[in-house]
């Protein structure tokens, strides 16, 4: 991940504001090691929303396919329930 990330122009704006020099380039390097490498870049959220899309697609592909099965199921159920009553009113 290449974030330019310009610690001297921000060690100089934090000595306008009366940080001292040693303290303000402390600060701008160690936000430079230890802040700047977690944030995301644009590379990074593009590769999650890609990675995001295809894990919906699969997401929706399974509930797809659970719907088709209940679906299946529940008219199995119905024509064993008419069968049952058809025999009942046969038989009785």
């Amino acid at each position: 991940m290449n974030i330019a990330y310009d610690t001297l122009g921000y060690s100089k704006a934090l000595q306008k504001a009366g940080i001292p020099a040693k303290q303000a380039d402390a600060h701008a390097e160690a936000v430079r090691d230890h802040v700047m490498p977690e944030i995301a870049t644009k590379a990074d959220i593009s590769e999650l929303r890609n990675s995001m899309k295809v894990d919906l697609q699969r997401l929706e592909s399974l509930i797809e396919r659970q719907t088709l099965q209940l679906t299946v199921r529940l008219g199995g159920m119905v024509i064993a329930g008419v069968a049952a009553l058809a025999a009942f009113r046969f038989f009785a």
